[in-house]
């Protein structure tokens, strides 16, 4: 993957997501709290973090995909599998809740609409992580 490519998959996703996750950072115990309950509708395991301090956790979480995303340093493999995992949680909510699809039970309703266009992230960082793992094949049918 040429460097622009790259930039362009990484620079706006890493950055929206870097704003989000410190705006979460230190969010009222309330807040966090239905965050929490909203997040463990998708991914139970959630629960198990102190409601209070679970928009913190959760900040912090995603300031480092967003980081990641936007530091050149971190390779295109590791940046795509952080966006691809945080993306599959955030679909998760969306495949949780029968009222966010159309009957056919994949199309999204009006409800569920802000939530799928998260499917756009994980095409994201699947096509980073991709590109990463088709660069090596590469070099070594080179070598």
């Amino acid at each position: 993957m040429n460097f622009l490519s790259s930039v362009a998959l990484r620079a706006i996703p890493g950055a929206f997501i870097l704003n989000s996750g410190i705006g979460k950072i230190g969010m009222p115990a309330e807040a966090s709290a239905g965050i929490q309950q909203f997040a463990a509708s998708g991914v139970p395991a959630v629960k198990q973090i102190p409601s209070e301090k679970f928009g913190t956790v959760l900040g912090w979480s995603e300031a480092a995909v967003g980081g990641a995303l936007l530091a050149p340093f971190v390779p295109n493999a590791v940046a795509g599998g952080a966006l691809t995992t945080f993306a599959a949680g955030l679909l998760s909510l969306y495949f949780a809740d029968p009222d966010n699809r159309e009957d056919d039970g994949i199309r999204p309703s009006e409800q569920g609409l802000s939530l799928a266009k998260d499917s756009w992230l994980l095409a994201t960082g699947l096509a980073l992580a991709a590109t990463a793992l088709d660069g090596k094949r590469k070099k070594n049918r080179k070598k």
